[in-house]
């Protein structure tokens, strides 16, 4: 649903005087819909000699059913394989091939350039000529997203050619509506994928999602249940009442708890005594001070909920072998943790240390055959982004490449594609959904 903003400057005649004075006018982005295709359009791909993704590109735009773009007309999407470029001489070729085809993408397009890992492109010349993707790829973003269309970089590591699937479909796909000028990198499977059903990737899976009685949490719970997911829904006992009625209507388990509780990491690790494939944290909350007027008990209650209580399941499920083979956490981090944000030093702290978190854990939780990654949301409309002044709230909504906030369910789309048994090559990431928020990195 459009603010009231975008429904006045995209009104007729109002949208005219925009134009002319420079007003961002925002798109109304295309989302999910259900049975629709995973893009509905064209698309034109190219590659830079020497690119050796071809070959399964080709063969997901094949399984997707997507129409090959002709030499001209509109493309939904822009694929361009960039990972042959080893020196900065050669990287003429993104001009090459976007030069003529941007004029051409449409409203809501995607655009993804896929490149090699560049610590392991094989020389100096080619790490920094594949680094060099990131710049191109964030400047890009923002000269498109006007027309709400976006633009991503996936780095695929050598070996890993073959786990490009899910992130593909996701990205290309409506799913990834408000995920921009984002940097994404795949490698090798950390377990053996099953046979996907891609209309429901998530089936015969369990699901735990912390703060699932509203918001962010209540779409995470909806959407992992729509792709399948047995799902469990945790929150606090005040909120039982909410809880229930979110998980009632998803066929979910309840369990009413204060994650916090010093019994809380033994209660959840014995509720699956059977084993979980996803555990979603993404229970949270702000306590807003500067630190000059922060008393240590508002720091420590935030930190505990937002940090503390999360490392302590996570131990007490690994401890006990809960969390199952080609297992999934994903962790709601914010762009408050990578950016930083006034009167917000205790909420910045825990949200930068989940990302901590997600950095320490992958490596070990892919000798476990599983992974962990992290979402970081900018400007999502929720109940709580609607109470804000009107200043702030359109300052978050306007200063992003897309120029509108999210939704809730942009939010948990992207925690879907981390959840999906067939991403076991995405591993360690932390991936903002934030429309290319022109805050922060």
């Amino acid at each position: 649903m459009p603010d009231r903003y975008s429904q006045i400057v995209n009104a007729p005649v109002v949208s005219t005087v925009a134009r002319q004075v420079g007003l961002p006018r925002p798109v109304d982005l295309d989302r999910y819909q259900p049975d629709g295709p995973v893009i509905a359009g064209p698309v034109l791909s190219g590659a830079a000699p020497g690119a050796r993704l071809e070959r399964p590109l080709k063969s997901l735009l094949d399984d997707i059913g997507a129409e090959r773009a002709g030499a001209e007309g509109k493309a939904k999407a822009l694929v361009f394989d960039a990972s042959g470029i080893a020196d900065s001489t050669e990287l003429v070729e993104l001009q090459r091939f976007f030069y003529p085809a941007v004029p051409r993408l449409r409203s809501s397009g995607r655009v993804v350039v896929l490149g090699t890992t560049p610590a392991l492109a094989g020389s100096a010349r080619a790490h920094a000529a594949q680094r060099a993707l990131e710049g191109f790829v964030r400047s890009l973003a923002k000269e498109i997203g006007g027309k709400g269309a976006t633009a991503q970089l996936v780095y695929v590591e050598p070996g890993a050619e073959d786990q490009l699937d899910s992130t593909l479909r996701f990205l290309l796909s409506p799913r990834s509506a408000y995920v921009d000028g984002q940097v994404i990198r795949i490698g090798k499977a950390v377990a053996t994928a099953p046979a996907i059903d891609w209309d429901r990737p998530l089936a015969g899976r369990t699901a735990l999602v912390t703060g699932a009685s509203r918001g962010i949490g209540a779409a995470i719970a909806a959407t992992l249940a729509r792709d399948g997911a047995e799902l469990v829904g945790l929150d606090v006992p005040q909120a039982e009442s909410d809880l229930w009625a979110v998980v009632e209507s998803l066929a979910g388990e309840t369990l009413p708890l204060d994650i916090t509780a010093a019994d809380a990491p033994e209660r959840i690790a014995s509720h699956f005594a059977g084993g979980v494939d996803i555990v979603v944290h993404n229970a949270g909350v702000t306590r807003d001070r500067t630190i000059a007027k922060m008393p240590e008990d508002r720091w420590a209650q935030l930190m505990e909920i937002n940090l503390s209580a999360e490392e302590r399941i996570n131990d007490a499920l690994l401890e006990s072998n809960r969390l199952s083979a080609n297992g999934r956490i994903v962790c709601v981090s914010s762009m408050s943790g990578i950016a930083g944000n006034s009167g917000q030093t205790n909420y910045a702290a825990s949200k930068a240390g989940v990302i901590g978190m997600v950095e320490s854990l992958a490596p070990e939780l892919a000798k476990r055959q599983a992974t962990i990654n992290a979402v970081a949301p900018g400007f999502i409309e929720t109940q709580m982004t609607a109470a804000m002044p009107i200043g702030p709230r359109e300052a978050g909504r306007r200063l992003s490449s897309l120029s509108q906030g999210g939704l809730p369910v942009d939010v948990a789309e992207t925690i879907a594609w981390f959840a999906s048994p067939a991403s076991t090559g995405v591993n360690g990431n932390v991936v903002r959904v934030c429309g290319q928020s022109l805050l922060g990195a």
